[in-house]
Order: structure tokens, then C-alpha cells, then sequence
């Protein structure tokens, strides 16, 4: 049990510092646009997605459910709806790291927590306490006090934290085995994927060839680089309880923070602290409230 407990803790740990490290990964592909990094994520993610199903022998775990979900139709929806969702999450995450968005799309995932709890209580029915209700309405503060400085609303942070918020809702409904689901998302999103890169190479546009070998390589390790942190989460939602799973996810929006001020040297004047300041509030009081909530249990 200890051994199991220890083996979610890495897991989780190993899952959000790649995901908080992630755009060391993009910036390397720069050259590519967002469209076709997408394009080569979702292709390889499938590739390697399933040479894992194989190696670990979930084939017929695939088929069956493949079938259940043919049969039923309102969940086969529901994962293409999640399938479409996240590959707009993926090309927005993308497409901020190399137009110099980093900062906001840390804005977006720590905002995300939050935006769970909304869509808990519009989706789910889940009652909202008072710290809670305050914790959204500081989020709301710092986002409408970043907006009324800068002119325009930080739209990736507000997509990123939707699109992602949207997706683990679906995933909620759906409860399908994460192998399963990240398997046949990918599959459902490879045909368009799989024509836009045709159609690229055709133009003579693509980055992807014996021209460019490191990068290609680079492109091909996208699957992985998708693959690995998702298959992380799933050991780590599994094994740990949920309160503290929640501890985990600050650690990537603030590697990813701290990537976009020392590394990607993107500005971080008092506009940005404020609003940081706001949500980081925020961030406490729904912590906080979540740890109490747990222990009253």
C-alpha cells in the first residue's frame, strides 16, 4: 500500500514538473507553426499511444471498450467533443509559447483549478462553499484587473483554462480507461492531422524530412512528450487521493512561470503581479478550504 502511495507521489510529481518544463520542449520547434507542431503531436502521440497499448497487453481492454462506446452513443460523442477540445488546447498552449504568451498560460493553469469548481457546480450540480465562492471571485478580480490595464482580455489564459476545464469535465462523464481514452483521442484526430501534414509536404512546406533531421526527430518526440506526463496522471490520479493530487498541479504553472521571466525574458511589471497576486490569493483560499474539507471527512 506505502509502496504503491510512494509510486503515485512520483508519478504525479514526474507528471506536472514535465508539464511545467513543456515549453523548453516547443520553443525548440519554432521554426514549425503552431498548426503543424499540433499536427505531428497528435500523429506520434497515436504511434506511441499504441505500442504502449500493446506492450502492456490492453488490446482487447481497447476493443471492448471501442465497443461500448459504438453502442452508446451520447458517450462517443462525449470523447470526440473531448478529442476536438483538447487539440485546441494543445494548439493554443503552442502557439502562446513561441508568439510569447508563456506567462499567460501559466495564468491559465493556475486559474484552472478554479474554473473545475465552476463547471463542478453548472455541470455536476456540486454546491459551492463560501471560500470557494470567494477564491472565484479573486481569480475573477486579477483577470478583469490585467485586462482593464492591458486594454484586451489575456484570451489564452481564458481559452487554455477553458479548453482544459471543458476536457476533464468530458473525462469525468465519460470515466474510460486513460489508456483508451488518450488512444482513440488521437486516432479520431489522426485523419486531419495526417491531411494537413500530406498537404504540407505536397506544397513543399513541411519541416518534416531528411532536409531537416534534427527537427524532425524533434517532431516525432512530440508524441512522447505528450504521451508520458498524461500516462503520469493517470498512476498518480489512481494511486493518490484527490486532495492531494490537487497540491501537485501549482508545480507546473509556476515552472512555467518562472521559464517565462528568466528564460523566455517576457515582461513581469506590476500589472502582472497584481493579477498574480489576486489569483495566488485565491489559489490559498481554495486550497485551504479543500484541505479542511477533506480532513472534516
Amino acid at each position: 500500500m506505502q509502496q504503491n502511495k510512494n509510486f503515485g507521489f512520483l508519478a504525479a510529481l514526474g507528471c506536472y514538473v514535465l508539464w511545467g518544463v513543456l515549453p523548453l520542449y516547443w520553443h525548440l520547434l519554432v521554426q514549425a507553426e503552431a498548426n503543424e507542431i499540433l499536427a505531428h503531436r497528435i500523429i506520434w502521440s497515436l504511434v506511441f499511444m499504441l505500442i504502449v497499448v500493446a506492450a502492456t497487453r490492453r488490446q482487447q481492454r481497447l476493443k471492448d471498450d471501442c465497443r461500448e462506446l459504438w453502442e452508446n452513443r451520447k458517450r462517443g460523442a462525449m470523447l470526440v467533443a473531448a478529442a476536438v477540445i483538447i487539440s485546441l488546447n494543445w494548439l493554443t498552449f503552442i502557439w502562446a509559447i513561441n508568439h510569447n504568451h508563456v506567462i499567460d498560460t501559466s495564468i491559465g493553469y493556475y486559474i484552472n483549478p478554479l474554473v473545475n469548481v465552476m463547471f463542478g457546480v453548472v455541470i455536476f450540480g456540486e454546491t459551492l462553499s463560501a471560500p470557494k465562492k470567494l477564491s472565484i471571485a479573486l481569480a475573477a478580480a486579477g483577470i478583469f484587473l490585467m485586462t482593464w490595464n492591458i486594454g484586451k482580455l489575456p484570451w489564452v489564459s481564458v481559452a487554455l483554462a477553458l479548453t482544459f476545464g471543458s476536457y476533464g469535465a468530458l473525462k469525468k462523464k465519460l470515466r474510460l480507461d486513460p489508456f483508451t481514452s488518450i488512444t482513440l483521442e488521437t486516432l479520431l484526430l489522426f485523419p486531419f492531422a495526417f491531411y494537413y501534414i500530406a498537404n504540407l509536404t505536397a506544397a513543399g512546406e513541411a519541416h518534416f524530412g531528411p532536409a531537416t533531421p534534427a527537427l524532425s526527430l524533434l517532431l516525432a518526440g512530440a508524441g512522447i512528450a505528450t504521451a508520458i506526463p498524461l500516462i503520469l496522471f493517470s498512476y498518480g490520479a489512481n494511486l493518490l487521493p484527490l486532495n492531494v493530487l490537487g497540491f501537485f498541479q501549482y508545480i507546473s504553472p509556476t515552472l512555467t512561470l518562472l521559464l517565462g521571466i528568466f528564460f523566455f525574458n517576457e515582461p513581469f511589471g506590476t500589472t502582472q503581479l497584481f493579477t498574480f497576486g489576486f489569483i495566488w490569493v485565491a489559489l490559498i483560499v481554495f486550497t485551504v478550504s479543500e484541505w479542511k474539507a477533506s480532513h472534516a471527512k
